[in-house]
């Protein structure tokens, strides 16, 4: 492989065209470019990587596996760029920064917008939704502002500013006939299809026990990382699901019940800030308008100090 020094970033924005629009004719269109000149961009960039980045099938073209693997990277580049682009535009003409938000997606869409409505906004704002790892290192590498995402969030680069704590609710296709009662328990889903988040080190893993101390066995359907899946199946008569209450409560559709557990299975996430770093006045207003639109839209929330977080972390792992 040739040095990385002749990478182009013209090449790299072509490949990235190539990917996404599926031809050297469209990713030519795209670019404002001409398609020779797109095609001799790819021919310099596979010389100088020292591979083929596309199969060739006269007029056709399609991605090589490690066009794939590389395309990942190569994309976020390209949005990082951009990103100096338009922050490099703001400082020129002295505009204010963007309030950058990172949240977990159940977060950011069933609680983040009140508490953005809540404030009053007076620049621009970017969200982020990534899962709860992703997040919390969009705060400690302070590419956003501030981060709302479950726990666990203890660590030094970070600023933990509250615990929010409210118990998780049951999701029902209207036609259950247990949808008519305002509260259940889970043994009374016996013999229910589940509809589960694929992630056992978080939520999932606490309702698991949960179900195995009252002996309520669910069979397991359909697994999926969000939240807005989960609700859009149960809808479908799919099943039934145990869910964290920000998407529950704050992302209603119809067609689904949103009942109340007589048991207690936990959902605790925070808020945080980059460590050493003076927080905005707008950031400071988010920390405090999320608690109180948490307070508003979760029937049971706590509000907990960031002290707490080793005890609830030692409560959880106990659960």
């Amino acid at each position: 492989m040739n040095l990385l020094n002749d990478l182009d970033l013209r090449q790299l924005e072509a490949f990235a065209a190539v990917i996404a629009a599926g031809s050297v004719t469209a990713a030519a269109k795209a670019l404002n470019r001409s398609q020779p000149v797109v095609s001799r961009q790819l021919q310099e960039l596979e010389l100088s990587l020292g591979y083929p980045l596309f199969i060739r099938n006269g007029p056709r073209i399609h991605p090589s596996e490690e066009a794939l693997q590389l395309h990942q990277y190569v994309q976020k580049a390209l949005l990082s760029l951009q990103q100096i682009r338009l922050r490099a535009q703001e400082i020129a003409q002295q505009q204010q920064r963007p309030l950058s938000i990172a949240a977990t997606p159940a977060l950011a869409a069933g609680l983040l917008p009140q508490a953005l409505a809540a404030i009053g906004l007076h620049n621009k704002v970017q969200i982020i939704s990534e899962s709860a790892a992703q997040t919390a290192h969009a705060v400690i590498t302070a590419e956003a502002d501030i981060g709302l995402c479950s726990l666990p969030l203890e660590h030094d680069a970070v600023v933990l500013h509250w615990i929010g704590h409210a118990r998780c609710v049951v999701a029902l296709p209207d036609s259950d006939p247990l949808a008519a009662q305002p509260q259940i328990s889970l043994s009374q889903l016996a013999g229910r299809r589940l509809i589960a988040p694929w992630n056992p080190q978080r939520l999932r893993g606490r309702y698991e026990k949960a179900l195995k101390r009252v002996n309520t066995p669910l069979p397991e359907t359909i697994e999926t990382n969000s939240s807005a899946n989960i609700l859009g199946c149960v809808r479908a008569g799919l099943g039934v699901a145990i869910l964290e209450p920000v998407s529950g409560w704050g992302m209603p559709l119809a067609g689904v019940t949103i009942c109340t557990l007589e048991e207690d299975i936990p959902y605790y996430f925070g808020v945080v800030t980059p460590q050493g770093r003076q927080i905005t006045a707008a950031a400071q207003a988010l920390v405090e308008a999320l608690a109180a639109a948490a307070a508003a839209l979760l029937p049971d929330f706590q509000r907990l100090a960031s002290s707490e977080h080793t005890r609830v972390m030692r409560l959880i792992n106990q659960l």
